[in-house]
């Protein structure tokens, strides 16, 4: 068995495969569907979406395989970044490169395989859509014309995903166009010995906010929160929508005690922006404050996780 080489520029590569923010995410409709139209197209019994990361190939959308990735050693993906043109092996068993390969001696049984790089505007080929097939087949011309144009889709799709950081209903950063920046911040604060403090945000009787005065009537919440946080957060600090109703705040070269005094006035002004719109409901929130100790987390995901769970303890204590 021969192991796929490393690319030039892999360091580079690999950058721009994390920057996208989507190893590990769950299966969307808009890769799903294009995979689908691979598998009928192809008459195969299996099609992929595989981005090949460092030391594994991981499936973001993923029909006929019962697998989330493999070892990047084994794969065909990672030869099939190494080209600028469709990968194809016509029949595995007979190729010395990959007739001992555990994916061919055993399970998913690969014979056939054709993979086209996914690359992205900058020429970073992060992983193929790929097709597979237990038995030999071959691509004609118009065939690989086909899964070529498929896998301009693919490209599509993540170049779509990796300009969207904003949260369309607040017009905040969403959880991705925080995340880039607060990693960045995170690194920087830590290289520097700069305080950082996490404030995760969660609104409080949300549900009862749609089921009594209708969703729209949540949405205008959302807004409002998102509008005050705007309005009362300092320019070094960044903030987001995490998602349905929870937020985040987080601020560099500050301490817990000036963090809490921004927070206590951010929810004075809160309630101030309520009562001028005449919501028929008070705008309160609950949130988990963490000065981060960069010796006990290793990374902003882990401080997050903690400043969540902050947040859920001191949410349960109101009740």
């Amino acid at each position: 068995m021969q192991a796929p080489s490393t690319p030039i520029g892999e360091a580079s590569r690999l950058k721009a495969l994390k920057d996208l923010d989507i190893l590990d995410t769950q299966p969307e409709e808009r890769f799903d569907r294009i995979t689908r139209m691979a598998k009928r197209l192809f008459d195969v019994p299996i099609a992929l979406v595989s981005l090949v990361d460092e030391n594994r190939q991981w499936f973001k959308s993923c029909f006929g395989v019962d697998a989330s990735e493999t070892p990047r050693d084994i794969s065909f993906c990672g030869h099939a970044i190494l080209g600028d043109d469709t990968f194809q092996i016509e029949d595995a068993l007979n190729d010395p490169r990959f007739a001992d390969n555990p994916l061919v001696t055993g399970y998913p049984h690969i014979r056939f395989y054709a993979g086209h790089p996914l690359v992205t505007p900058e020429g970073e080929k992060l992983g193929t859509l790929c097709i597979i097939d237990t038995k030999p087949k071959s691509l004609s011309q118009d065939d690989l014309i086909a899964l070529d144009d498929l896998a301009v889709m693919v490209e599509q799709e993540l170049a779509a995903l990796q300009l969207a950081s904003t949260d369309e209903l607040t017009g905040i950063s969403n959880r991705r166009g925080f995340m880039k920046l607060a990693n960045y911040s995170y690194a920087m604060c830590h290289r520097q010995n700069i305080s950082l403090a996490i404030a995760y945000m969660d609104l409080d009787q949300f549900k009862p906010i749609n089921d009594e005065h209708g969703h729209a009537e949540g949405d205008k919440a959302l807004q409002l929160f998102a509008e005050q946080m705007r309005s009362t957060f300092r320019e070094s600090d960044l903030f987001a929508r995490m998602g349905g109703d929870e937020f985040v705040v987080l601020f560099t070269d500050t301490n817990v005690a000036d963090a809490t005094d921004i927070l206590q006035r951010f929810a004075k002004e809160l309630t101030a922006a309520a009562k001028q719109h005449q919501l028929a409901y008070p705008l309160c929130f609950s949130y988990g404050l963490l000065e981060v100790d960069f010796k006990q987390f290793k990374s902003i995901d882990s401080a997050l996780e903690q400043a969540d769970q902050l947040m859920y303890q001191n949410k349960s204590c109101q009740r």
